[in-house]
């Protein structure tokens, strides 16, 4: 018998629709998986049959076929578990198939059935939002998190309950949806005391979305004032929460309890971060630090510590407020931000732990000033080719 189960594979942050076809008939009993799955979806075969025995339910005796179609679409994660779990049920007539139609499905199986919330769920729920699918099966810990896409979920603890479901024994548990915002808001800017000026650039920067440049001896301040940029920022509407929420389904850091992002996000990479890092990409076509901070800040501290290919592969993506990764395997487009950046490239020649400067440098400075104190922001800017704009 072939049977279908409907779920979707997340290329960047768009959602891409994979039937899982699956299909049992006789001959020497074995179990395959096809349709250029990685190492991850390949190693289902082992959590699905093992969570399929633990859940008392039948294992399919004969020679089964799973099929992720389409077959030129790469299949990354433990996404694919429960819904080739349930195709495969479905192939061997314990649960029915229609029924199994009507519902899109995602979740990472243990080996004792039990359902573990994967990343991206609120992605594959926006994609059965657009192919019409009104229900969502997911671990139950993802609820919230899908239930911002507009659609039902179908939340559930272990395989025996989305069986149990399907078959019509048990009902839909009832989900109440909450408010759904992070409940810590970012440092407040209120708590500074002192540096009127430094206060005074951020919050001119802050009102009209500017990049932010600061620059002065260690200890003064500079990376406690970035920190409470965010929160002199106003609180996202519910279309830019939704869109920065789904950046961050997409790499894994929702909080199941309080899935919507409401504040605006705050990233701060260290200063040994690669391109891929801080703009996106990799293997997998993931956002970067500066999509993460889309609607929110990029700190950069120790700005002149970053690699250079790093700092330019930044350069257009913060003009145009996007970036377009392309790679040979496939392309995303992902939003991005402004970034608040900090620089601190000289040293106190007074405090021993810190390595003195060269003495052609001391001489440059002036009583009671650490070397190039003075030059750094213009010595910094001198560095990095390009247009630049302060």
């Amino acid at each position: 018998m072939l049977a279908r189960a409907i779920t979707f594979a997340l290329v960047g942050l768009e959602p891409r629709r994979v039937e899982v076809e699956a299909h049992v008939q006789s001959g020497v009993p074995s179990f395959t998986l096809v349709g250029l799955a990685d190492r991850a979806c390949q190693e289902a075969k082992q959590r699905v049959r093992s969570g399929i025995k633990s859940a008392e339910l039948q294992w399919p005796g004969n020679k089964s076929t799973v099929n992720l179609a389409p077959a030129e679409l790469k299949k990354e994660g433990s996404g694919f578990d429960l819904p080739i779990a349930l195709a495969l049920l479905a192939a061997s007539g314990q649960i029915p198939r229609d029924r199994l139609a009507e519902h899109a499905s995602c979740g990472e199986l243990a080996l004792d059935g039990r359902l573990r919330r994967v990343g991206g769920v609120l992605g594959v729920a926006e994609g059965a939002r657009r192919a019409g699918l009104e229900r969502l099966l997911c671990a139950h810990e993802a609820s919230s998190e899908a239930a911002l896409a507009g659609v039902q979920p179908v939340g559930v603890r272990h395989l025996v309950e989305a069986v149990a479901y399907l078959r019509g024994e048990l009902e839909a548990p009832e989900f109440v949806a909450g408010n759904g915002r992070a409940r810590r808001p970012p440092p407040d800017l209120a708590d500074v005391r002192g540096q009127e000026r430094a206060r005074r650039a951020l919050e001119l920067a802050a009102a009209g979305r500017h990049n932010l440049l600061l620059g002065g001896p260690p200890g003064i301040g500079k990376t406690m004032l970035a920190r409470r940029l965010p929160g002199i920022l106003p609180t996202l509407e519910e279309d830019e929460a939704l869109e920065v929420t789904h950046i961050h389904s997409v790499a894994g850091l929702v909080d199941p309890e309080h899935p919507l992002i409401g504040y605006p996000p705050f990233r701060a990479p260290h200063h040994s971060a690669s391109t891929a890092a801080i703009v996106g990409g990799g293997p997998r076509l993931r956002p970067g630090e500066a999509s993460l901070a889309h609607h929110g800040v990029l700190l950069l501290d120790e700005l002149g510590e970053f690699q250079r290919p790093a700092l330019e592969a930044l350069r257009q993506p913060l003009e145009d407020g996007e970036i377009l990764v392309a790679r040979a395997a496939g392309s995303c487009l992902v939003r991005c931000s402004t970034a608040s950046t900090s620089s601190s490239p000289c040293r106190d020649p007074a405090r021993p732990s810190w390595p003195p400067h060269k003495e052609k440098d001391r001489r440059r400075c002036g009583p009671g000033c650490c070397p190039l104190a003075r030059d750094s922001p213009r010595r910094l800017l001198r560095e990095r080719p390009g247009p630049r704009s302060c």
